[in-house]
């Protein structure tokens, strides 16, 4: 990032809120850096969206403490928090063109009409749409009324900027061309952002750290590659990439499948039940070479889906388990169904994570 200076951290600490039985929020504590780029992610029902309505001042919790600073905002009215936000909807003005809905937060704050002027064509030339004030909004392509939206929330330079699942309408390829925009722009501005999604794609790509909430519980937090790599419970590493789960059995720290011992550099839960996470992109069909430190698995070729940039290759193991392996679009795909392999796992690649799954509760 490359200034902060104008940003504020964010504490949350032991927020609650309940609708009758249910706890939206369960005792959240958060620490937001000033100027990072957090996301909460989770599915729907998690309590991402309600903890984004307590920062902007919408939903007030049961108890708990929210502070901006170090000022507690948690009795302060949404208008006297001084925060940015975008909405999934976008929430214009249909009936004011670009330049009046990006200098309304400016207009009601009492900005000289000149000032107004000049931070409007500025934040437009911030999001890259320059020389659109005039147009009105029915004139504009989902992605251009998302830029809009973007612009009213940084005109009138807010020290935190929330975000409510701003991308979720447009089309992949333009989703995907936002992600990278707005990851620029906030490299650019130094806001303090936090940034709500169910989509892990997206989150991973754009954060600096990633919360997952579930059933209004703080999950885990981390970097998006300590969260990918490092899942801490089979809640996590499912919601998160593509995984497959075998069944291990620990005994003095070893874990072993099927009756062979697994070689791994991460520790391995001492306690609960226990399974491998296995990512289909990190597993190799290997020859009898392979290498000392890598895990070996035998099994026949159940199918092979090509998938324009990879080939997904199921594969039955001994027992009976099924995994996949996802090769790259160079790799040697003459495997045939039927065929037996051999699938390695590197040692690094060797993750046993806790099995919750019977913990969880679809959410709705």
């Amino acid at each position: 990032m490359t200034d902060s200076s104008g940003s504020l951290p964010i504490t949350i600490s032991n927020v609650t809120k309940t609708y009758g039985d249910v706890h939206a929020l369960d005792s959240v504590d958060l620490a937001i850096q000033s100027g990072e780029f957090m996301t909460l992610l989770g599915p729907s029902g998690s309590g991402k969206t309600t903890l984004l309505m307590v920062l902007a001042g919408f939903t007030r919790p049961d108890f708990g403490s929210v502070k901006f600073g170090d000022s507690e905002v948690i009795r302060t009215p949404p208008h006297r928090r001084n925060v940015g936000m975008v909405f999934q909807n976008y929430a214009l003005f249909p009936h004011m063109n670009v330049a009046k809905n990006v200098g309304f937060p400016l207009k009601l704050r009492g900005v000289s009409a000149n000032d107004i002027d000049n931070r409007v064509e500025s934040a437009l030339e911030t999001v890259q749409l320059g020389g659109y004030g005039k147009r009105g909004i029915d004139q504009l392509s989902g992605g251009q009324r998302q830029r809009v939206a973007l612009a009213r929330a940084i005109v009138f330079e807010p020290r935190i900027l929330l975000m409510d699942e701003p991308l979720s309408a447009l089309d992949k390829k333009l989703r995907e061309h936002m992600q990278i925009e707005l990851r620029q722009l906030h490299e650019k501005l130094g806001m303090t952002t936090v940034y709500v999604t169910h989509d892990q794609r997206e989150a991973l790509t754009m954060s600096d750290r990633i919360a997952v909430i579930n059933h209004g519980k703080l999950m885990q937090l981390d970097t998006p590659r300590q969260l990918y790599d490092k899942p801490q419970n089979k809640f996590i590493a499912d919601f998160i990439g593509e995984s497959v789960f075998l069944p291990v059995d620990v005994n003095n720290g070893v874990a072993s499948y099927a009756g062979t011992a697994l070689s791994s550099e991460s520790d391995v839960p001492d306690q609960g039940r226990v399974v491998l996470m296995i990512r289909p992109e990190r597993l190799q069909i290997v020859d009898g070479t392979a290498a000392p430190d890598i895990n070996r698995f035998e099994g026949h070729i159940e199918d092979t889906v090509f998938q324009g940039e990879s080939t997904l290759v199921s594969v039955r193991l001994a027992n009976g388990d099924i995994i996949s392996v996802r090769q790259g679009a160079t790799a040697d795909t003459t495997a045939n169904k039927g065929d037996a392999v051999t699938i390695g796992l590197h040692a690094k690649d060797t993750v046993m994570i806790v099995d919750d799954s019977s913990d969880q509760i679809t959410a709705t």
